[in-house]
């Protein structure tokens, strides 16, 4: 068996159709599926890439001191996390790290990667990668008498916008501590908060105080509008970054060095990131407006950069097909991101205001229908 046999069919492939039904619409498809950002990057983040663009030799794996420290400041101020800029370490954007994790833990056969019930497909990929079983579950006990490895995290969640609360990441910190098992939170949306504030698994709340067994992963594609420079970072238990460290030492997973400069620089930075969310705010009330008004019902979405829509007689995939077909609008099917998905749809703030301004003028025409 090839390694590209244990993995499913690829996520936006599954979604083709859709796409081409969006795109006979008159006036064109409006894509609200991906959540790829559409803002310009900030000119900070652009000039500190260009002055470090002669860059002849090789970059750090472990990264820059700047980059280090930035990112532990950051934390910091905005988090109220403490780390060691030692134990900071770049990524090679943060769904690199997430599909390799398994593999760079060392897990194989009979291990277990428990994940969200609704999640990122990457958490099950990258256990299939390592040859390990994936288990979607929101109880711990999920899994059964399995042995589990690693423990996914995602708060605020991608697709449903859920936060966890300090008390609940505590618990499934406590309880993987007793079996030996790694926790890794997926910490993306994190500075999008819009009912709740979301805290990290790395506060002091959560972890009482030490990072052992616990990883946190960072991404600066939303906030910084960097998903072209695949940028970001994980930070967390000191002995497993540095272990991690190793590994990529010897498989040359490194991130550029002008890559490094622009992430420290957005990093360093906090206007930007707020003018950003501004933005995604005002997109969002549009939005949530739109689809309410026609007859969709909106559950959770308390944080993150998508809406989780119902229709009120639709399955994901049937109402997806309708959204493509009658609008041109192009949304995520629930199910992509698992079985409990069934009767929703993801629906993402990345398009221009006046892509917003234009599905909500499309919903506002009779859809749910």
């Amino acid at each position: 068996m090839t390694l590209a046999a244990r993995l499913p069919a690829f996520t936006w492939d599954r979604i083709a159709p859709l796409a081409e039904a969006a795109a006979l619409h008159p006036d064109g498809p409006v894509d609200l599926s991906m959540g790829t950002p559409v803002d310009p990057v900030p000119d900070l983040i652009r000039s500190a890439m260009a002055q470090a663009s002669d860059a002849p030799g090789y970059p750090a794996t472990r990264g820059t001191a700047r980059l280090r420290a930035a990112a532990a400041g950051w934390l910091a101020r905005t988090h109220g996390v403490g780390v060691s800029p030692d134990d900071v370490l770049p990524v090679i954007g943060t769904k690199e790290f997430i599909a390799w994790l398994p593999v760079m833990l060392g897990l194989g056969r009979g291990d277990v990667v428990l994940h969200p019930a609704l999640a990122y497909p990457t958490y099950d990929a990258g256990a299939r990668l390592a040859g390990a079983d994936p288990v979607a579950s929101d109880s711990l006990l999920g899994a059964g008498p399995s042995r589990v490895r690693l423990v996914w995290l995602n708060s605020p969640s991608n697709p449903t916008g859920r936060v966890l609360p300090a008390g609940h990441l505590r618990k499934v910190v406590d309880w993987a501590r007793e079996r030996g098992a790694v926790v890794a939170s997926d910490e993306c949306y994190i500075g999008l908060g819009w009912e709740t504030a979301p805290v990290s698994v790395l506060h002091p709340d959560v972890c009482s105080g030490s990072h052992a067994g616990v990883l946190a992963v960072h991404s600066l594609s939303k906030r910084s509008n960097m998903a072209g420079y695949r940028a970001g970072f994980v930070t967390g238990d000191p002995a497993l970054v540095s272990g991690l460290l190793e590994i990529r030492k010897h498989a040359g997973m490194i991130m550029p060095g002008p890559v490094q400069a622009a992430m420290a620089a957005a990093l360093e930075d906090d206007g930007h990131a707020q003018a950003q969310r501004e933005r995604y705010a005002a997109r969002r009330s549009v939005l949530w407006a739109a689809l309410e008004q026609a007859g969709w019902r909106i559950d959770h979405s308390q944080a993150g950069l998508y809406l989780w829509a119902a229709h009120p007689a639709r399955d994901c995939w049937s109402a997806a097909e309708l959204l493509a077909a009658q609008c041109g609008i192009l949304v995520a099917p629930g199910a992509l991101y698992g079985t409990a998905g069934a009767r929703h749809i993801r629906v993402a703030l990345t398009a221009t205001d006046a892509q917003v301004a234009a599905a909500a003028r499309r919903l506002g025409s009779g859809v749910p229908g």
